[in-house]
């Protein structure tokens, strides 16, 4: 009896047949599948994701188990699920900070609405997932990572435990002149994350009152001078609003995509509008909506309060034609992990906290998969 002849064009021609969901093209056709393996009726191969933290990933794995399984003569499949994050901005490497491949803004319309909190969760998220990701407290007058990362600190403290290194700027002021070196700072790292704030560079005491050109050349400062170092991911902690901040990074990075951060009330929906006109006006892509203190689940009786209303979100969405990216429940598991430094997607174990962030977290990573398969994004002309 002859043995059937399993050939890297029949299992190419297989794994054709597997659509990746989120793009809408199969995994071939993306150029996912790699280092085809063949020994007798062993077929082994990888596919490499868009993200670590694809909310899909078994099930393109088992897909991939069941197509191939139907090439004759196939006795055993082994797929190897790696990633490979994709740029978000085509051409040249960004001006500032070169070896970060997205930007990604969390911003709200108004404060109080948990952005900050969602923003350091989504960047622990990501992280815990497998990516390279930093975090940038972008709120200049307001800073509020170091309290929810645990590293509260003045400048000659941030100082003498992550002193500046010599570094290399790679564009000093065009891609057409000579490298030349400066003093980076260096981020604080933790929870597997690079983490830089105005915090760490002012005393907690004193306020910054600062005009826009001043904010400005901060937000430049923060970005440029910080040896962010080769990341997937770099989450900015926005301000509230639509200010100065907002219009540095839009006009100075090439944002992948916005999140921006509601809560379920008609006011703060009514501001999230504004924000989100806000990044239409400066043509930045919006990665979609996050509905923070959804509701409230009591954990004695087990039942769902809705103290906010609910939904609102995500009717918001749907009439904005943009993409709805969860709810957050109210837990008091999410102000101790703040008060105490320590972001519930670093907390040991599952809670349903944890869970409901990790699905906006993977929604997220989706999305700014999807944005970089479709779109081709110049870089922005730099104002200084």
């Amino acid at each position: 009896m002859t043995t059937a002849t399993i050939t890297d064009e029949l299992v190419l021609a297989a794994l054709k047949t597997v659509p990746e969901p989120e793009l809408g093209k199969d995994l071939v056709t993306l150029g996912m599948v790699k280092d085809i393996s063949i020994c007798g009726g062993a077929v082994k191969f990888t596919v490499e994701l868009t993200t670590p933290a694809c909310p899909l990933k078994r099930m393109i794995e088992d897909d991939c188990k069941r197509a191939v399984s139907k090439i004759p003569g196939v006795e055993s499949i082994t797929v190897n699920m790696t990633s490979n994050v994709r740029r978000g901005h085509e051409g040249e490497k960004a001006p500032f900070a070169p070896g970060v491949k997205n930007f990604i803004a969390v911003g709200s319309g108004k404060g109080g609405v948990g952005k900050s909190t969602v923003a350091v969760n989504v960047a622990v998220g990501l992280a815990a997932a497998g990516a390279k990701v930093g975090l940038l407290d972008a709120d200049v007058y307001g800073p509020s990572v170091p309290l929810l990362t645990g590293e509260t600190m003045g400048p000659e403290e941030y100082m003498e435990k992550y002193p500046a290194k010599r570094g290399r700027l790679l564009h000093p002021g065009g891609p057409h002149e000579d490298p030349q070196y400066q003093i980076l700072l260096q981020p604080v790292e933790k929870f597997g994350l690079k983490i830089m704030s105005l915090g760490f560079l002012v005393e907690a005491d004193k306020a910054v009152v600062w005009r826009g050109p001043m904010v400005h050349g901060a937000i430049q400062q923060l970005l440029r001078d910080v040896d962010w170092g080769d990341l997937d991911y770099l989450v900015f902690d926005m301000p509230p609003g639509t200010g100065d901040v907002q219009l540095t990074l839009s006009q100075t990075v090439p944002l992948t995509g916005a999140v921006i951060v509601c809560t379920p009330q008609p006011v703060a929906l009514a501001d999230a509008r504004k924000a989100f006109q806000m990044f239409e006006t400066t043509k930045t892509p919006v990665l979609g909506l996050v509905e923070n203190m959804s509701y409230f689940l009591c954990k004695h009786c087990n039942e769902r309060e809705e103290i906010f209303g609910s939904g609102g979100a995500q009717k918001a969405a749907e009439e904005w034609g943009i993409p709805f990216l969860g709810s957050l429940p109210i837990d008091t598991q999410v102000r101790v992990g703040g008060d105490e430094g320590k972001p519930v997607m670093a907390f040991e174990g599952d809670p349903p906290i944890k869970k409901a962030f990790r699905e906006v977290v993977e929604r997220i990573a989706a999305e700014v998969s999807k944005k970089n398969a479709v779109r081709k994004r110049a870089l922005p002309i730099v104002r200084t």
